[in-house]
């Protein structure tokens, strides 16, 4: 070994022992490592895949958007949470009293009471954009509006109202009635959801998406595996759907999709009561960038799904229409 080669090796010898001391001083100040999280088993079918068989429930305090006073923080603390749980208690037990000229909503009896905040402890349902903020293009707003403050065509009113379909998205929660049912076989995955009591069946066989010219109100759903998390590709949507009508989507409500619409979900079980429920929204005309929701979903075996008729001896639109029609009339100048 010559002397510069063997000077080298000293050099590199010493800067190694003296980064391993630095390195070890920062693990010391830093604390004792902590213990990786125990992986709780799963359940799985026969065919080694994860079971998602079951009824669940995806009720929740957590907003849809995330509200100006948690702007920049994506996850809340214990003590915020337990205030957010604390005021939603105070809201409830105030709308039980009565208030002069107040028709109110829905009535207690039919609203599921008792939810509570994300067991993530998110601040909004939309993870990303990061803000939890969805970036709407303005006309999409607008058609919004007009959809939300126009009840006089059947035509322009939402399709829950009709009766037709919930929305495209049929996993987002809503005031009541947050119960799904997920039946699977190795070729194909049902899911059904209690609302409006819509079901999808999922090929799991890898079969293309149907031609481009054929569309419908709920999407034509393709799954697959990605590992442990099953993965629903739909496409093939409707021109002129809103892409959600429950209030409890807060800006979303009302906002028309097009035939671009493209949505992804991703159903991942953490442990054999969680399901973890991943939804992306991807329609270019409307938003200027997709957005992603997440939301646990829960475990209830108690839960019962019953028949949702939605408009058994409901006279709603027929009612709206017909008042529509007299106030034309009266403004035309006959009589209502």
């Amino acid at each position: 070994m010559n002397g510069r080669f063997q000077s080298l090796v000293v050099y590199v010898g010493l800067a190694a022992a003296l980064c391993g001391t630095a390195i070890t001083r920062m693990a010391a100040a830093a604390g004792p490592p902590s213990a990786p999280e125990p992986r709780t088993a799963i359940p799985r079918t026969p065919d080694g895949h994860p079971d998602l068989q079951g009824t669940w429930v995806n009720g929740t305090l957590t907003p849809f958007e995330r509200p100006p006073q948690f702007a920049g923080k994506p996850y809340l603390t214990e003590a915020e949470a337990a205030a957010v749980e604390r005021q939603a208690s105070e809201r409830a037990t105030n709308r039980s009293a009565p208030r002069d000229g107040d028709v109110g909503g829905d009535n207690e009896a039919f609203v599921d009471g008792g939810y509570k905040v994300t067991s993530t402890r998110q601040s909004s349902l939309v993870m990303d954009p990061p803000d939890g903020r969805i970036a709407f293009r303005p006309e999409a707003e607008k058609r919004r509006e007009f959809n939300l403050t126009s009840m006089d065509d059947p035509e322009t009113m939402s399709p829950w109202d009709r009766c037709i379909s919930r929305s495209p998205t049929l996993m987002i929660g809503a005031g009541y009635n947050n119960g799904y049912q997920i039946v699977q076989t190795p070729k194909s995955i049902v899911l059904l959801a209690e609302m409006v009591h819509e079901a999808r069946v999922v090929p799991m066989d890898g079969r293309p998406h149907a031609d481009s010219r054929l569309r419908f109100w709920t999407g034509d759903p393709r799954g697959h595996w990605d590992g442990d998390t099953l993965v629903v590709d739909s496409t093939n949507f409707r021109d002129g759907l809103w892409i959600s009508t429950q209030a409890a989507s807060g800006r979303l409500r009302g906002v028309p999709s097009t035939s671009q619409l493209h949505l992804t979900e991703r159903f991942t079980l953490k442990d054999p009561k969680t399901l973890l429920y991943e939804l992306t929204v991807d329609d270019p005309p409307i938003y200027t960038r997709p957005f992603t929701i997440v939301v646990p979903f829960t475990r209830d075996d108690e839960y019962v799904i019953y028949e949702y008729a939605c408009h058994e001896g409901n006279q709603a639109i027929e009612l709206f229409l017909r008042g529509a029609r007299a106030e034309e009339k009266e403004a035309a100048g006959g009589k209502p």
